[in-house]
C-alpha cells in the first residue's frame, strides 16, 4: 500500500506531456540561430565569418532570414520560459529561473526588431570601418547584454536549485559554462571574433536549453 502511495505521489509530481513539450523547445534555440548563421554565411554575397558579426546577416538583401532567425530562437526561449513557470513551483529559483530565461527570449526577440549598424564593409556599399551607432543599432546592442545579463544570472539561480536537490553535476555546470563562455569571448585572436561570438551565444542559449530539459525530469 505505501509503494503504490509512493508511485503514485512520484508520478503526479512529473510534468505532464504538455510542460515537457514547452521545456524542450529551449533545445532548438541555439542549433537554430547556429544553423541559420552558418548557411547564410556560406551564401551570403561579401559575407566574411572572420571579419562580420552574425546581427550583420540581418542587413541587405535576404536579411530578413537572419532577422527571423533571431525572433524564432527568442520565440522558442520564451516558450521555454512559460515551461519552466508551470514545473518550477517552489524552491529555489521558482520565481527568478523563468524570469530570467523569458529575459532572454525576449532579449533576442529584440535583438531582431531593431537591427545593428551596417559596417566593416557588410552589406555592400557600408563603410569599412566601424559603424556610426544609430538608436535601432544602439538598441541591438543593449539587447545583446541584456541577454548575456540574464543568461549569467540564470546560471547562478539554477546553480542553487540543482545543489539543493543534490545534483551536483549540473550543479557544477552551471558554474563551469559561465567562465567557459566568456573565455571563448576574451580569446585574444582578433580574426575569429565574430565567430567566437556566435559560438558563445549558442553555448549560451544550448546550456539553458538543456538545464531547463533536465529541471523537466
Amino acid at each position: 500500500m505505501l509503494t503504490t502511495t509512493t508511485s503514485s505521489a512520484a508520478v503526479a509530481d512529473r510534468p505532464a506531456a504538455r510542460e515537457r513539450r514547452l521545456l524542450a523547445a529551449g533545445l532548438f534555440a541555439g542549433p537554430l540561430l547556429g544553423l541559420s548563421w552558418l548557411v547564410q554565411g556560406l551564401v551570403r554575397d561579401g559575407y566574411d565569418f572572420t571579419r562580420h558579426p552574425m546581427s550583420l546577416l540581418a542587413l541587405g538583401e535576404g536579411g530578413w532570414v537572419q532577422t527571423a532567425s533571431f525572433c524564432a530562437a527568442g520565440g522558442l526561449v520564451l516558450v521555454c520560459a512559460a515551461g519552466l513557470h508551470r514545473v518550477l513551483t517552489d524552491g529555489p529559483g521558482a520565481r527568478w529561473a523563468p524570469r530570467l530565461v523569458a529575459v532572454t527570449g525576449g532579449c533576442l526577440v529584440a535583438a531582431g526588431v531593431f537591427s545593428t549598424d551596417p559596417g566593416a564593409g557588410f552589406p555592400a556599399g557600408a563603410p569599412q570601418g566601424a559603424p556610426v551607432l544609430s538608436w535601432h543599432g544602439a538598441l541591438h546592442e543593449a539587447a545583446h547584454l541584456g541577454a548575456v545579463a540574464a543568461w549569467i544570472a540564470l546560471c547562478l539561480v539554477l546553480r542553487a536549485r540543482f545543489a539543493r536537490q543534490g545534483d551536483r553535476a549540473w550543479a557544477l555546470a552551471c558554474v563551469v559554462v559561465v567562465p567557459t563562455a566568456l573565455a571563448v569571448v576574451a580569446f585574444p585572436h582578433l580574426d575569429s571574433f565574430p565567430v567566437r561570438i556566435a559560438v558563445a551565444s549558442v553555448l549560451q542559449l544550448g546550456s539553458t536549453g538543456l538545464a531547463a530539459r533536465r529541471l523537466g525530469r
